[in-house]
């Protein structure tokens, strides 16, 4: 497999117009400087970030009944201002006072001491070390799973629970299994925990890949063969079972900015569809 670059949070250096804002100072100044296009970088706790984030949803909502704009104007306005509030970052810590500890910080920027990142951004990266750290308890696994950063995770386990139903009553050959899209791997979990002797992940996302790397290394499991690119990544392998738990929202436009995990292009299923039917067994 390749060297693969974790996906991170873009760094903000360089020149910049900023505000420097402490919790004494004017909230509504803060406002019209983040409006005029400037930045507002927080320079006394964590929370004065989260201050500024809730007046700023609070002047949206009045800005809204004042122009009667639609409500995903709003959101793409929310998410362009709030992520010109900034927090610096020195040596991997965040230099605010009562500030999380975020892990994240030292495994995806290992060579940059002093820059700054926007709040949303923090917010993201906190919450995903939080995940990260403590794990997540799958129904269907004997393990806690431990998702990396910006890899898909599930929230819900109904379907989980429904494919293990199936992996139970169904008696097929365990030889071979494909597993698209791995995400956190719990789908491929499940593979190896009911009894499939090779199984081959792929994921397009990097830090995907990157993550469970370090899974199977922590789980022992060796029979887990990770594929980074779209689909099938190439592989002719003849499979018993081709598992895909997929992007579920249709993409309008450019799908380059979005999260693959939710949307997809119209091309997506046609192109999948044809690559199964020529990996998969006659009895599959």
């Amino acid at each position: 497999m390749p060297n693969i670059t974790a996906q991170r949070p873009e760094i903000i250096q360089g020149e910049l117009e900023v505000l420097a804002f402490s919790r004494q100072d004017d909230l509504e100044e803060a406002i019209e400087v983040l409006l005029s296009g400037k930045y507002v970088l927080i320079l006394d706790f964590y929370s004065t970030g989260l201050l500024l984030l809730n007046k700023l949803k609070a002047y949206l909502r009045w800005e809204e009944k004042q122009k009667f704009q639609e409500e995903r104007s709003k959101r793409r306005n929310f998410r362009e201002l709030s992520h010109r509030i900034i927090l610096e970052v020195s040596h991997q810590r965040l230099r605010v006072k009562k500030a999380p500890k975020i892990g994240w910080l030292k495994v995806l920027y290992p060579e940059q001491n002093e820059f700054a990142l926007s709040f949303p951004e923090i917010q993201g990266l906190n919450s995903a070390w939080q995940w990260y750290e403590k794990g997540i308890l799958i129904p269907t696994l004997p393990h806690k799973i431990h998702p990396w950063y910006g890899s898909y995770f599930p929230t819900r386990f109904e379907h989980i629970i429904l494919f293990d139903e199936y992996l139970k009553a169904n008696q097929m050959q365990k030889e071979n299994a494909f597993d698209l899209g791995v995400g956190s791997g719990v789908l491929s979990f499940q593979l190896q925990n009911h009894g499939f002797k090779n199984i081959q992940s792929s994921d397009q996302n990097p830090n995907a890949i990157i993550g469970m790397e370090e899974e199977l290394k922590r789980l022992n499991i060796s029979n887990i063969e990770l594929l980074y690119g779209d689909l099938f990544v190439g592989s002719a392998a003849q499979q018993d079972l081709i598992v895909f738990n997929p992007p579920w929202l249709p993409a309008k436009g450019n799908i380059e900015n979005l999260d693959t995990a939710i949307y997809y292009n119209e091309e997506l299923f046609p192109k999948f569809f044809e690559q199964a039917f020529e990996r998969l067994k006659p009895d599959g």
